[in-house]
This record gives structure tokens, sequence and C-alpha cells, in this order.
């Protein structure tokens, strides 16, 4: 037996829609808390993703600076890629530009010594900043861009492998600054061949 349809039409929404459309504005207003509340203390896997990426372009940053404090005849081949390595940092950072020291001049950081302050007895560079790199700054400067490319490799490794475990546009950013490390790598050590 059919059922004859109503004697009238409905007008409006039905019951099941408002209360579809009053949960998702729920839903979207609890997603737009001010970040004050006990869920703010609770990093997400993405946030903590951003933070590491931030830390490894900083520490690269430090190698950097080291390098260049060690050899400054390295300076006009290598400040282009400090630069994009501070401007990385400060993307992950979620600074919209690098910091006052990342666009400070090379040359600047490596005045101020002698051939005494800037080589160890070994005959090896001293680093920049203490503690900035587990491992000194190698003496010649052919090592020492090959140090800078293994580190770029390394990270532009890392970075790849975690593409898989962050969401779209924390990925993006992640691909594009691990393809730059990559590149970063072949400059580095493109006159060595």
């Amino acid at each position: 037996m059919s059922y004859p349809p109503p004697s009238r039409a409905r007008s409006g929404p039905r019951r099941r829609t408002l209360l579809a459309s009053a949960a998702g504005a729920a839903a979207l207003l609890a997603g737009c808390t001010s970040g004050t509340g006990p869920a703010s203390t609770v990093s997400s896997p993405s946030a903590r993703a951003r933070k590491r990426a931030a830390a490894d372009s900083t520490a690269l940053l430090a190698r950097y600076d080291a390098v260049l404090a060690a050899h400054p005849g390295l300076g006009e081949r290598i400040s282009p890629l400090r630069a994009a390595v501070a401007a990385h940092a400060a993307a992950f950072d979620g600074k919209a530009t690098p910091s006052a020291s990342a666009s400070a001049s090379p040359s600047a950081s490596a005045k101020g010594g002698g051939d005494d302050a800037k080589h160890g007895k070994d005959g090896k560079a001293a680093s920049a900043t203490p503690g900035a790199s587990p491992d000194p700054v190698p003496g010649t400067e052919k090592d020492a861009r090959a140090w800078l490319a293994t580190a770029e490799r390394t990270l532009a490794d890392r970075r790849a492998r975690a593409l898989l475990d962050v969401p779209g546009e924390l990925a993006r950013l992640m691909a594009s600054v691990a393809a730059a490390g990559a590149a970063h790598a072949f400059v580095l050590t493109e006159g060595d061949k």
C-alpha cells in the first residue's frame, strides 16, 4: 500500500537540515578558538613537524655562518644560499621575512680576527659560534663546501621522507625547501668535478 503525498508542501528547511547545519556551525566555531585554552598546550603533529623544520633550518644557517666566518673567500658563492636558508627558517617559523641577523653581511661576521682566530692549532677552522655545530668547520674551502653540501643533502632527504606525515600546505612547503636543499647541495659541489 502506498502512502499519499502530504496535502501541503513543506515550506522552509527540514529538521534534519537545521540540525546538521547547527552541528557544522558548532564544529567550525570550536575550531576558531583563541588558543588560550587547554587544547593549545598540546601541539599537533603538524605543529611539531613545522617546529622541527624551523630548528633544522636554523641549525643549517648556523653552519653557513660558521663557514663564512672561517672562509670569508666563500662569501660570494654561498651568501645567496645562506639567504635562502634564512628565508626557509623564517617560513617554517611563521615569520614573513628572515631575521635581521640573516640579512647581515657575511664579511662583517668574518672581520676582527687574524689567522689565529680563524684556525686552530691543527689547521682546521674553528667554529664561528661555539655549540652551533658539533663538528668543526673543515680547514679548506673545498672541504667546507662539501661539509655544507652533505648537511643540505641529509636535511633534504629527511624532509622528503617527512612529507608523508604532514598535511597539504606544510607538505608543499617542505617539498619546496627539500628541492631547494638538493639544489644547494649541487651548487656547493658543482665546481669539484
